[in-house]
């Protein structure tokens, strides 16, 4: 019996994103215990628990009822987002020894930022790992040919060119071409390169191409439109596969970097921000492909995470790195009401900005006749 789309998804999103989420955490956890800073509870999910125990250090590992995501909650911390406890504001230091509020400003700002980081190397782990076992696919960034409507060709490039740079960043393989001009339809960029043995910069303005997934999704891209020549495939050695891993790991952050602060500034449409629901459909689309569609997939969401949790917002990672900051700066920690306040706010804003995702995601379905 053939098994429903749906399950697949609803499995493959749990496949994918708690395995994350845990490494996540501990990411988190590990640390902390590095600095001798005591766990309360380590949580995969929110709400009431489902299932845990207790370890001899006093941690309790439980699942939770709400499956989205999940927290380490250390000594002194007030609830499950790192808010400190208002009755240590004044604790001596016998009575924080072993408390995140306890540990230097240096050793919180690590225990932070080592969820996110986790993520990072995650992806670099995958993406190196691919390189190892199947080789790069490498192929001369030069014009192998053009589309009807080319909008390279229109600008004045010709077969053979070979693209040096794109708005100032070098390129150095083909596939760097469509990284560079996907995220900027419509839009006027400047495309340096070599003729004959001579340079040549020409102003390329991108064709803009609309995209509908399968799923109803629907995103614009940047075309170039160029045909490429034919790639050779380079078996790697460790080190080779390590760069890969990392550059192919930084420019996925710097595309979500740049498509969000596109959609904040109103330049592509918050329609194309997905949720849950997005994430799950994917998730069973590349199981049903395979594993290595799975692993890259998870690769990619692990990107995303690690991303999303350093945005300077309340709640999440790098809010708290943010308040660090500023107590950096003003030598001593935010006051309680603030710190409350702030919290409140990012809580209240992440949850406005899931529900939105969510909504984009069922606006998409084919059953709302999207």
């Amino acid at each position: 019996m053939q098994i429903p789309f749906a399950v697949t998804a609803v499995l493959a999103f749990f496949l994918v994103l708690g395995p994350l989420v845990v490494l996540h955490e501990l990411g988190h956890y590990l640390v902390g215990r590095l600095f001798g800073v005591r766990a309360d509870a380590f949580s995969i999910g929110f709400g009431k628990e489902l299932a845990g125990w207790t370890d001899r250090r006093g941690t309790r590992w439980k699942l939770s009822a709400i499956p989205m995501g999940g927290y380490v909650q250390f000594a002194g911390d007030a609830n499950a987002a790192g808010q400190p406890d208002a009755a240590l504001a004044n604790a001596d230091a016998a009575m924080l020894k072993g408390t995140f509020p306890g540990a230097s400003l240096w050793q919180r700002a690590l225990i932070v930022f080592a969820g996110p980081l986790t993520n990072f190397l995650i992806a670099v782990a995958i993406f190196a790992g691919f390189a190892m076992a199947y080789g790069i696919r490498v192929t001369p960034p030069v014009v192998g040919g053009f589309s009807e409507q080319s909008a390279a060709r229109a600008a004045g490039l010709q077969v053979g060119d070979r693209i040096i740079e794109i708005d100032g960043d070098p390129i150095g393989d083909f596939t760097e071409i469509a990284r560079e001009v996907m995220l900027y339809p419509g839009q006027t960029i400047t495309v340096v390169a070599e003729r004959q043995g001579k340079t040549i910069a020409l102003p390329v303005t991108l064709a803009a191409k609309t995209e509908t997934d399968e799923f109803g999704g629907k995103a614009q891209k940047g075309m170039l439109g160029i045909a490429s020549v034919k790639p050779t495939l380079e078996q790697v050695g460790p080190i080779k596969a390590l760069q890969v891993g990392v550059g192919d790991s930084l420019a996925a952050i710097k595309m979500t970097a740049v498509g969000l602060g596109q959609i904040v500034t109103g330049e592509r449409s918050a329609k194309e921000m997905g949720g849950p629901v997005k994430i799950a459909q994917y998730s069973g689309k590349t199981m049903e492909l395979g594993w290595s569609a799975i692993l890259l997939f998870a690769a990619t969401i692990s990107i995303n995470l690690a991303f999303i949790n350093l945005l300077p917002i309340p709640v999440l990672d790098g809010g708290h790195l943010a308040m660090y900051a500023a107590e950096a700066v003003r030598r001593k920690p935010l006051g309680a009401r603030s710190q409350e306040w702030a919290f409140r706010a990012g809580l209240a804003f992440v949850l406005a900005l899931v529900l939105f995702v969510t909504f984009n995601d069922l606006a998409s379905l084919p059953v709302f006749g999207s």
